[in-house]
């Protein structure tokens, strides 16, 4: 079975977050594999070793993506698939005459994007995170998914694949389906869904692997294939695949006063708190 895991790079979790200008300040700063995506891609491993096949990584965005794609690679995957989208390609002049830049791709356009590449290939099972560590909005995948009017499942901590006699063009064989377990906030669910399907995967579904050095020399021979939005018939700047949110500014969170430590009696600090909520926090209300 020929299998696609849909890849995002974010900033790792133990770097510091910077915001200037409006935007957070990524220049310099680590990205890795986003963690849930991880999962997704560690199950669609142990499906290739059981079942056979092959493991296509996807990911959209700026020349930072390649690196991810590499990691995933060493991991195990097979081939990478890098949609080339610019950053800061969708510069508009606004009403006061000044540069107004838009986000390039927001979630609508990734998914038209990965959409796009998923038909062209004809994978029969794609898997994703279940959410980014960075925006955190769960979106892309089963916009996706509603995009190739697929099943899906999101947020899975179980999956097996149950296979049958026979084949088809797609890789997958005839009457395969999938069971999956989804988290369902704080309880379970169980489901049954025909192929072709998309899973997101939840944290506890397996334990990813780490990339050995054997696979971190050989994900250097491996292929990865840019692809630019015009091949696959994405047009951003304008039409259905135009970016429908605009991030107007990013700021970061004020600092945190210094505390305050009362001294006295215990039916001292009492009143003087009493007085300081009322009259400097403005938290309570003379009855």
């Amino acid at each position: 079975m020929d299998i696609a895991v849909l890849i995002k790079s974010v900033i790792a979790t133990d770097e510091p977050i910077f915001v200037r200008d409006g935007k957070i300040d990524d220049i310099g700063v680590k990205k890795v594999l986003n963690p849930y995506d991880e999962y997704g891609l560690e199950e669609a491993l142990r499906i290739k070793e059981a079942h056979g096949g092959t493991v296509t990584v996807i990911s959209v965005g700026t020349e930072r993506c390649i690196e991810t794609l590499r990691t995933a690679l060493a991991m195990g995957a097979d081939e990478a698939l890098w949609i080339h989208v610019r950053e800061h390609s969708l510069d508009e002049r606004g009403a006061d005459g000044q540069n107004s830049t838009r986000l390039s791709a927001d979630e609508h356009t990734v998914s038209l994007l990965l959409a796009s590449a998923i038909r062209e290939r004809g994978f029969p099972l794609v898997f994703a995170g279940h959410l980014s560590i960075d925006n955190g909005a769960g979106q892309v995948a089963i916009r996706v998914a509603e995009l190739l009017g697929w099943p899906h499942a999101g947020a899975i901590v179980s999956c097996q694949l149950v296979n049958s006699a026979g084949g088809s063009e797609n890789g997958a064989a005839s009457g395969a389906k999938l069971l999956v377990t989804r988290d369902a906030e704080g309880d379970s669910e169980s489901w049954e869904l025909p192929l072709p399907a998309l899973l997101t995967a939840q944290q506890g579904l397996n334990e990813p692997r780490y990339p050995a050095l054997a696979g971190i020399m050989k994900a250097k021979r491996k292929l990865l294939t840019e692809l630019s939005p015009e091949e696959l018939g994405v047009e951003l700047s304008r039409g259905a695949a135009a970016p429908r949110t605009e991030r107007i500014g990013c700021d970061a969170p004020p600092a945190r006063p210094s505390g305050r430590k009362l001294s006295g009696a215990a039916r001292e600090q009492a009143v003087e708190l009493l007085s300081l909520l009322r009259n400097e926090a403005q938290v309570l209300k003379e009855r």
